[in-house]
């Protein structure tokens, strides 16, 4: 791109888009600012396909296209850097055939980088957009990133984005010894309330980056955080006038980011389909069996604040439901902060049992799986004892409270 152009670009960004009220983003505050934070450093960068600037180019082409830059390598978390592997899909390191640069897999042999694959790295940028749930693993990616930099003594540049459910809702419990994870690194809630960047510094901090096994030692880095501007705690992504671009291939809307919590522990037990493997992931609870209108009315009649039914019915496109009639229900928020997202799965799960009690998931799916995504097994040794959500409530809410008033701490935004 000539500097003309580049020039044009970054005038449109400080004239226009602000008259239209849209939150900038990490990416586009740093070229605002000239790249000054990465002037004179060789740099390395772990994104993907959902790091991009306003005009979503993506952060890679931003970076080795501006003249003050020298990026070096790229690091790929799950999905790759350029989006194209599938979930769970070992990521391999390779060369990037746009720009040239060596590729480095942390979603394949190793998931923190090697020393090795350090060297030649003055300071290391992470790009990312999250969804505000502990078990999504680019979260996971980063602890370890700052983990290796702290051995190498590198610096690590977060550019911050939006949390998708805002800056206020804080769900679930902390994760317990013996179950941290790579789906559950941290010592935080299931839904923890802060953006990639608070969460980078409140782990550098407390020392929360619990690793694998929950015993590795504390390894403070030096990190730094490029804050959005116009963003505020009660946006969710719909309120900032950004594009949405999926990181990962079950994600491809702000709504799937939305219900994520919502539905990605009873995914785990697979006898209800989520819409993963259809046109709206993580937004319905369905299945062959299900009379679509009495889970509905079961559920209706919960009056679980925040949140409604309708009946669905479709056919799956994928996964093992493939071209299977479906029914069941999808789900909407109509008071996000009233409803409490990650319980509502237990409720329908409760439902399930209730209307259907031979299709009791846990004889065939009580699996280490669910215990690592919750952080405990005392939601599946209890919950399990008759499938009512009642039975795990108090447990479920009880770290929320103290986690909000050590997080406050290291808000960036209010």
């Amino acid at each position: 791109m000539s500097a003309t152009k580049k020039l044009l670009l970054l005038a449109l960004m400080l004239v226009v888009l602000p008259l239209r009220g849209q939150v900038l983003t990490g990416i586009d505050v740093l070229e605002q600012n000239g790249f000054q934070e990465l002037a004179g450093k060789r740099v390395g960068l772990v994104t993907n396909p959902s790091g991009v600037d306003r005009f979503v180019r993506s952060t890679i082409d931003v970076l080795f296209e501006a003249p003050q830059v020298n990026l070096v390598a790229l690091y790929g978390p799950e999905h790759g850097v350029r989006g194209d592997a599938y979930a769970g899909d070992h990521v391999e390191s390779s060369t990037d055939p746009k720009t040239g640069l060596p590729v480095y897999s942390l979603y394949g042999p190793t998931r923190e980088p090697t020393q090795e694959m350090l060297k030649g790295v003055d300071i290391m940028v992470y790009d990312i957009q999250d969804v505000g749930v502990r078990c999504y693993t680019f979260i996971s990616t980063l602890g370890l990133v700052m983990r290796a930099c702290a051995k190498a003594g590198i610096e690590v540049l977060v550019l911050d984005r939006p949390n998708p459910l805002g800056g206020y809702k804080v769900e679930g419990p902390l994760v317990e010894d013996g179950f941290y994870s790579f789906v559950s690194q941290y010592h935080i809630p299931f839904v923890y309330g802060l953006t990639v960047g608070e969460l980078a510094n409140l782990i550098n901090e407390e020392g929360l980056n619990r690793g694998q096994k929950g015993d590795q030692p504390h390894l403070r880095c030096k990190v730094s955080v490029i804050p959005m501007r116009g963003w505020k705690r009660w946006m969710k992504f719909r309120d900032t006038g950004l594009p949405w671009i999926l990181p990962s291939p079950n994600i491809p809307s702000m709504e799937s980011a939305l219900c994520y919590a919502s539905s990605g522990i009873c995914g785990e037990f697979g006898h209800l389909n989520t819409g993963v493997g259809y046109t709206i992931p993580f937004q319905t609870f369905a299945a062959e069996w299900i009379d679509a209108d009495a889970l509905k009315a079961r559920l209706d009649s919960y009056a679980l604040p925040g949140v409604a039914f309708r009946t669905i019915h479709y056919k799956p496109i994928a996964g093992s439901l493939k071209g299977k009639l479906s029914h069941g229900v999808q789900f909407f928020f109509t008071d996000f902060e009233r409803a409490n997202i990650s319980l509502l799965q237990f409720y329908v799960m409760q439902a399930v049992q209730e209307l259907w009690p031979s299709h009791n998931p846990y004889p065939l799916k009580s699996t280490r799986m669910t215990d690592i995504v919750c952080g405990t097994d005392y939601v599946r040794i209890n919950f399990g004892k008759q499938l009512k959500a009642a039975d795990i409530v108090d447990y479920w809410n009880k770290d929320a409270e103290s986690f909000k008033k050590l997080s406050q701490t290291y808000y960036l935004y209010r």
